[in-house]
């Protein structure tokens, strides 16, 4: 049973919550002592009539919307602000959910809970339209790579169900989606509240011929792309017993690509190259590995590897580069500083890095860039910056490899994470 991570993103009041919550209860993924806490707590904010997200199950009130709105505060003021992981299955798939906030003023929550997302879910309100937020996540979902978007048009009942008003969302969605360069995109009416086409079809939305949400997030394919570059950062140096022998082994995770005993590898930055000698595991040794399987790698030399350094294949090395350019999702109330320095943690290696200066800002409004030379970057802006470090990040442009391609930014005096980065020019360091 394969697995599949997903997030649900959009506007405030879009109905994220509740969808997930429908998700998990008409898929009958919900405990016996949730249910009862969810009519609890739903009879104690006024039932229906406090809250339009309640819905009637065998006369009893139920908020589904409080499945996932787990933090008092959320509760109390009806939004989503943390991000909240929800972990169901059914007999096709095992899902992982990242219910994210849809306010503007915390959409590095949203970066953060679709980071590692394979697929997200933009909710658009039938009756609102695309809103400047649901331009914004579409286009998060564009910069952090993510292969799959479905858009889901939620509460198709306060629109009476009309063909013509999805028809004229999707025209616009469709646009979006070309203007960002998304690829598998996926539009799907339904009503969170009433249940049409999340996990049952029901019967008002007949016109649309389409899966319903579930049967769509069943049946997408989000295998490892092929052909990917073999990349493994090492996270610890070990000394693992073979055949009571011990022996100096590299523990990590295989971020993309495969590889084989016997196999040429190259460590970097040196550039030395080796044999791969065994693949080791918990399990024991395998012949062959590929992502995102965590395994400990010997070779046939004895070289100074340590945490930070990177495997590749050797006839396939990442890029060594000191500067670059990359686009920044700010995330701090202080301001990008221009000639400030910052920390980036890249793959399992920290590095110093100065900010050289601001290419471009995106418009959320019309999704195209604009020139910002000597501007900087506030909470939640987006732009094209440039970046020079220390020492040389083993890096591949963001849309060719999610892996080597990323990295968070770290204020150097208050240790707060303050941007997430995707690499876009990458220049070898001299």
């Amino acid at each position: 049973m394969n697995l599949l991570r997903f997030s649900t993103a959009g506007s405030v009041d879009d109905g994220k919550s509740t969808l997930i919550g429908r998700l998990l209860y008409d898929a009958k993924s919900i405990f016996e002592d949730q249910y009862n806490s969810l009519v609890r707590t739903t009879a104690r904010r006024g039932g229906v009539g406090g809250n339009v997200d309640a819905v009637m199950d065998d006369g009893v009130a139920v908020d589904l919307a409080l499945l996932t709105d787990g933090l008092v505060a959320e509760r109390e003021q009806g939004i989503t602000i943390d991000v909240a992981y929800r972990y169901f299955a059914t007999p096709e798939r095992k899902f992982i959910i990242a219910d994210t906030p849809g306010h503007e003023q915390y959409t590095r929550n949203m970066v953060t809970g679709a980071s590692t997302a394979d697929l997200t879910i933009v909710l658009v309100d039938a009756k609102k339209g695309v809103l400047p937020q649901s331009r914004r996540h579409a286009a998060i979902a564009s910069l952090l790579g993510i292969r799959h978007v479905v858009f889901a048009v939620n509460k198709m009942d306060l629109v009476d169900y009309r063909e013509d008003r999805f028809v004229e969302l999707r025209r616009e969605i469709d646009d979006i989606a070309a203007r960002l360069g998304l690829k598998d995109v996926v539009t799907i009416p339904l009503s969170a509240l009433k249940g049409d086409m999340v996990v049952e079809r029901g019967s008002r939305l007949d016109w649309y011929r389409g899966p319903t949400l579930l049967a769509h997030l069943e049946a997408v394919d989000v295998s490892a792309p092929v052909n990917q570059p073999f990349r493994f950062p090492v996270q610890l140096v070990s000394r693992p017993g073979i055949d009571g022998a011990y022996v100096r082994g590299y523990m990590g995770r295989i971020e993309s690509g495969s590889i084989e005993v016997g196999d040429r590898v190259v460590v970097q930055p040196g550039g030395r190259e080796t044999t791969l000698t065994s693949i080791v595991t918990l399990d024991g040794s395998l012949r062959q590995a590929s992502a995102p399987e965590s395994v400990t790698l010997l070779l046939a030399d004895e070289i100074d590897i340590s945490r930070g350094d990177l495997i590749a294949r050797a006839s396939a090395p990442a890029a060594a580069v000191k500067q670059f350019e990359a686009m920044l999702c700010w995330m701090d109330n202080t301001p990008l500083s221009t000639r400030g320095r910052y920390l980036i943690k890249h793959t399992t290696r920290t590095t110093k890095a100065i900010v050289d200066g601001v290419v471009s800002k995106l418009d959320v409004t019309t999704l195209s860039s604009r020139e910002a030379e000597g501007a900087t970057l506030a909470m939640n802006e987006i732009g094209r910056v440039r970046l020079r470090t220390r020492d040389a990040l083993l890096a591949d442009d963001y849309a060719d490899n999610r892996a080597t391609g990323a990295f968070i930014v770290i204020d150097e005096v208050t240790n707060h994470t303050v941007a997430a980065g995707m690499i876009v020019g990458v220049h070898e360091a001299s």
